[in-house]
């Protein structure tokens, strides 16, 4: 009678093939140090969603002043200037967060050791939803973007949204470093092409007088008048606010990723936030210009708010269109900065891969989510983190058809929630050191620092103030929806840990030993492998030993019988009947009547499992077993033991893999092997030692 839960060496082999060419060789664990990453790349790596953000939050700036018509475009430059002074401050607050909480987690970690582990959880939990809609926005803008160019794309932005988050997630999982390496070039070609446009545009514009011409510029937007009166028109520019302060989204990652930092961690992670402000500021700016002096006109409904266009008309992004006004004259110009910027606001789901991955390991840490998120993969990244955070975003852009104006409702809630509650923390931070501290010169610089929070709390708790009036209705009430699931689920697995390490923990009491052992070997026919099991049965030296076999066959089990008489076997054999064939019940209820109403009785049951060395083999045996090994689990005072017996097939199977030993597998470093050490259960060490 076989047993399931084998390993199958030919389905290793395969699966080890395909991780290794997707994910490349893995990494001892002494070389994560190794993996932090300098501030060259620690930018394109952590940076790329605020960056990449100034290609749609201009464009969502104007797509919510269409509704009052073009004249309303005459507020956009305002807003913006207003959304990069927001700006300013929340990187100013931030680098103060950075260089005191190094240990990652940032705004978690704040919450909660200034407010408590609920505010902290609730916070946690606003960032978890927004990473997801980090993924699902920022891969939809690039769908929209790179359509803009290729029609192909346009038509099937889903789809090329799902893959691109598949693409996306495989890079990662090759490791942090490895990614950001990938991720930096085209980081940086899309800062210079954007740079470079609003440079030439402003050449063009103030040195040279030309007169910059969108394609759009010749349309007439129809609007709503009476929106840019009384509380309609506050209404509106604080909707346009709102949505142009998605450019501040990626400034939490950081503060979450500061453990990938080369040391000092801190400072790195500081000066990199200044970097991204320095760069990000200029070029949100710039093309808000450069679609007032181009005369971009962008509606939420083309066909039907703008006049004259024709009836298969594609509203491209306020980037390409931009592109195309700037470098009317030189064509490779215009592909080179869609192209990039396409490229990047893939990128840009980067920065939640990294901050997700992070704050979900540490979260299960603390225990508020499973244990499989704090491991790391073969490449020394949060692997299973990863593979969540794809999972979720591909369910949003698929049901939300990768529409970025209809995410961008249910965005920047979370991390808008998550810079109050850190802002606040830190105010309460600086408080506790100061009444610890002495030194004039430390107090003067707790005391600037302390102004420097102050503003970002007032900033912040403002703007979010402005996004739940304006978005609330639109769609954030599902982002709150989903950060209340979150929370709600987190605190009940942390419940659950809770409970399983008191009922499990060690205490004083003497351990009780089992009365009476009763064993029982399941055989079924009287071969190699059910002799192995009797015999390592016997020598365990149980108080009762005995063979059984279940009767669903009349003929097979008289041969049985038979075969034990002519061997003499010295174990008692017990038919259990089974008028309908089955195998699990009738053992388990002999299981139970064996083991009685005694609680210091035991049954241990015996289990012969063949091991197989082909995936398809493992079809052919251990089936029925493997059900009544699973069974026999939940039954209180049995234990279950398998005495494996390798089969032919398993052998040869075993000394292929032993030759290949020198060479990584999957899951060598957790198993605590590095590359290039023997395996001494495969006897690849002695063959090792001897050369």
């Amino acid at each position: 009678m076989g047993a399931g839960g084998v390993y199958a060496p030919a389905v290793s082999k395969f699966a080890t093939a395909t991780k290794r060419i997707l994910l490349g060789r893995p990494f001892r664990s002494d070389r994560l140090p190794l993996t932090l990453l300098p501030k060259r790349i620690a930018l394109p790596v952590f940076s790329s969603d605020p960056m990449s953000s100034v290609a749609y939050a201009p464009e969502e700036i104007l797509l919510m002043l269409s509704v009052a018509g073009a004249s309303a475009y005459v507020y956009s430059s305002w807003i913006g200037v207003a959304v990069a002074l927001v700006m300013v401050v929340v990187i100013a607050a931030y680098r103060q967060n950075v260089r005191v909480y190094t240990s990652g987690g940032g705004a978690y970690a704040i919450a909660t050791t200034n407010h408590g582990r609920r505010v902290g959880l609730a916070v946690a939990a606003a960032l978890l939803v927004d990473y997801v809609l980090t993924v699902a926005v920022s891969i939809s803008s690039a769908a929209a973007t790179i359509g803009s160019a290729v029609p192909f794309v346009a038509e099937h932005r889903v789809e090329f949204a799902v893959g691109a988050i598949v693409v996306l997630a495989a890079t990662n999982l090759r490791g942090v470093r490895e990614s950001g390496t990938v991720f930096a070039i085209p980081v940086y070609a899309f800062v210079v092409g954007i740079l470079g446009m609003i440079a030439w545009g402003a050449v063009r514009t103030f040195v040279f007088g030309d007169e910059l011409r969108a394609e759009s510029a010749g349309f007439e937007l129809v609007g709503d008048p009476d929106q840019l009166a009384g509380l309609g028109f506050a209404a509106l520019v604080l909707r346009a606010f709102s949505s142009g302060s998605a450019a501040l989204t990626g400034v939490e990652a950081i503060a979450n990723g500061v453990p990938a930092f080369r040391r000092p961690q801190g400072r790195n992670a500081a000066t990199t936030l200044l970097l991204m402000g320095l760069l990000s500021i200029p070029m949100f700016l710039g093309l808000l210009f450069l679609a007032d002096v181009s005369g971009v006109v962008m509606a939420e409904d083309p066909q039907r708010q703008l006049v004259g266009v024709p009836g298969d008309y594609e509203q491209k992004t306020l980037v390409a269109q931009v592109a195309g006004a700037v470098f009317d004259d030189f064509e490779p110009g215009t592909w080179y900065v869609i192209f990039f910027t396409g490229l990047v606001l893939v990128f840009a789901a980067n920065t939640a891969f990294n901050g997700f991955p992070v704050l979900g390991a540490i979260l299960a840490q603390d225990r508020f989510l499973p244990r499989q998120l704090h491991t790391r993969g073969d490449r020394l990244a949060f692997s299973n983190g990863i593979l969540v955070l794809a999972g979720f975003a591909i369910v949003l852009v698929i049901t939300f058809d990768a529409q970025v104006t209809m995410l961008i409702h249910l965005y920047i809630v979370g991390v808008f929630l998550a810079f109050v509650v850190s802002q606040s923390g830190m105010i309460r931070h600086w408080r506790r050191e100061l009444r610890a501290e002495s030194d004039p010169a430390a107090r003067a610089r707790m005391r600037r620092a302390q102004v420097v929070n102050a503003v970002g709390l007032v900033t912040t708790a403002s703007v979010l103030l402005i996004i739940l009036a304006t978005k609330f209705v639109a769609g954030a009430w599902i982002s709150l929806a989903a950060m209340a699931v979150f929370y709600v689920l987190m605190r009940a697995i942390r419940r659950h840990y809770d409970a399983v390490a008191t009922e499990i923990a060690e205490t004083d009491e003497q351990v009780t030993l089992p009365a009476r052992n009763h064993a029982i070997v399941l055989v079924s026919q009287l071969h190699k492998p059910a002799l192995r099991a009797l015999a390592y049965a016997k020598a365990t030296r149980p108080d009762v030993l005995e063979a059984v076999t279940v009767n669903v066959d009349e003929e097979e089990t008289r041969a049985l019988l038979r075969a034990w008489e002519k061997r003499r076997m010295s174990i008692p054999l017990k038919v259990v009947e089974s008028p309908y064939r089955e195998v699990t019940k009738p053992v388990l209820d002999y299981v139970r009547r064996v083991r009685g109403g005694q609680p210091r009785n035991v049954v241990t049951v015996f289990i012969p499992e063949y091991v197989v060395g082909r995936w398809w083999e493992q079809l052919l045996h251990n089936q029925s077993a493997l059900r009544l090994k699973t069974r026999l689990l939940f039954q209180p005072g049995v234990m279950v033991t398998s005495v494996p017996w390798q089969l032919e097939s398993s052998r040869r199977a075993s000394t292929r893999l032993a030759r290949r030993r020198r060479r990584p597998v999957a899951g060598d470093v957790r198993r605590g092997f590095h590359a290039g050490e023997p395996d001494t259960a495969s006897g690849a060490g002695e063959r090792k030692t001897r050369s």
